[in-house]
């Protein structure tokens, strides 16, 4: 047991003594694309850090969500190091992350959960698998502890500072801190998704039937690198719609199965494609476990149904079939933290420049159901402010990923994956940072972190 506290061994927990399974500098609660940054991050500044993951791989919606690849952010020198470590490690595991034309991020799954694995073990980050958060001890303005449910039972986690990446705020939400969720005007959360594989997919006949028979010029790369999607009702219009289109007619497949398809082959998986779909309808909640719970088994449907009508109506997958389901819905978006600093549509089309900004992107505002904008002019892009990753309610808290303070629409922007390990990856350096100052992580001034030891520095 790691033990930077002189502390008792247990702790006592609804009238019960529990074990504390570690004291140490930094608890991270969430194994996704920025828990798994920060908590690296975090170890190679100093700080003794656990990093706790509720799966069997780190990664999130990157590797147990079929969420792939990473999408482009879109802003010129957003690339911050630990995002270009991440794809050059990806080469070194035979995986080439870039397809020679766009600048989304092409990875495999299990080696990208291979590649977390190491870089937390080369760290020295401690990580508990199969471990979920369930609630926190707060003291005052700090929090002192997180409960955890274990493989053995519930336990401790003592911590100087504790980052939240849970990607529903969850540690924030359970310490007291003020949060939102939803969209303001109506209360609906972004639909939530349920990604899976196919296989045995002829990827070559595929992109001869959509490219060059169907002339569709939506995916500019070539096979290995090749996607295919259609969305109704947006402004961009897909070769594919109509085939889409022609299965509700026939009864095959339902409208809700037939408004969102996409796919995209997955490098070092030959004849396998990951299918960003299908969208669940927005009747179903991100945020109540009974509607969520249903949204699995409805989501499961439409999957087969999807897969189905693919496989008889699609030239290139005669043969294929689902070959993996997402170990969890895709949630776009769920609850929010309100932060110290707040972020709003109006940073996003202002293109907002912040002195203690910990990164910068620019895709587009990409709500689901609500709204979906024009993108940002060429070389445009906001940054996003440390203080919208800490909150005035709890110290010792830093909050990362998509559930940082933002509106509802301005958050549909910065939730894409890597920015959120920007997000990340600012958080490790700046708990460790403040532990070694002993300046509380709410009122750590990014902006006067030595620049050699910060991930971004803004040129505003």
């Amino acid at each position: 047991m790691a033990n930077a506290f002189s502390i008792p061994a247990y702790l006592t927990y609804a009238g019960r003594e529990i074990p504390v399974l570690f004291s140490v500098d930094v608890c991270v609660a969430g194994g996704g694309p920025s828990g798994t940054a920060a908590a690296v991050m975090a170890a190679r500044n100093g700080a003794k850090t656990v990093l706790v993951e509720r799966g069997l791989a780190l990664g999130g919606l990157a590797v147990l969500g079929c969420v792939y690849p990473f999408m482009d952010t879109h802003a010129p020198d957003s690339e911050t190091p630990y995002v270009a470590e991440v794809k050059e490690r990806l080469r070194k595991h035979s995986i080439e992350p870039f397809d020679g034309v766009t600048q989304q991020t092409w990875h495999n799954p299990e080696t990208l959960a291979l590649i977390y694995d190491e870089m937390c073990g080369e760290a020295g980050v401690d990580v508990l698998f199969q471990t979920v958060v369930v609630d926190t001890v707060v003291e005052g303005r700090k929090l002192t502890a997180c409960i955890v449910q274990t493989i053995a039972g519930l336990a401790a986690i003592r911590a100087k500072t504790f980052i939240d990446s849970t990607g529903d705020a969850f540690v924030a939400r359970s310490a007291g801190v003020p949060y939102e969720r939803g969209y303001e005007k109506t209360g609906n959360n972004q639909p939530l998704s349920f990604r899976f594989e196919m296989g045995g997919i002829d990827v070559d006949r595929l992109y001869q039937y959509v490219a060059v028979e169907l002339q569709e010029d939506w995916c500019k790369s070539k096979p290995p690198y090749f996607e295919i999607a259609e969305a109704m009702h947006r402004k961009q219009r897909y070769k594919l719609e109509e085939l889409m289109a022609k299965g509700v007619e026939k009864g095959e497949i339902t409208q809700e199965e037939a408004e969102y398809m996409q796919g995209y082959t997955i490098i070092g998986k030959n004849g396998v494609m990951s299918m960003n779909c299908p969208e669940i309808p927005i009747k179903f909640s991100a945020t109540d476990p009974v509607s969520y719970s249903k949204a699995v088994a409805y989501g499961r449907r439409m999957m087969h149904h999807i897969a189905d009508y693919l496989i008889r109506n699609l030239p290139g997958f005669e043969k294929a079939f689902i070959s993996r389901e997402a170990a969890m819905l895709g949630a776009r978006e769920s609850w929010r933290i309100r932060g110290k600093h707040y972020l709003v549509e109006d940073d996003y089309h202002n293109q907002s420049r912040f002195t203690d900004a910990v990164c910068r992107t620019a895709w587009f505002i990409d709500a689901h159901g609500e709204k979906v904008s024009d993108k940002l002019p060429k070389g445009g892009f906001y940054e996003i402010p440390y203080g919208s990753l800490v909150a005035e309610e709890i110290e010792n808290l830093i909050v990362t990923g998509r559930c940082i303070s933002a509106s509802f629409i301005l958050q549909a922007s910065m939730r894409i994956q890597p920015t959120c390990m920007s997000i990340g990856e600012a958080a490790g350096i700046a708990a460790a940072w403040g532990i070694k100052k002993n300046i509380a992580a709410n009122e750590i001034a990014w902006d006067k972190i030595p620049t050699e030891k910060r991930s971004y520095v803004s040129n505003q």
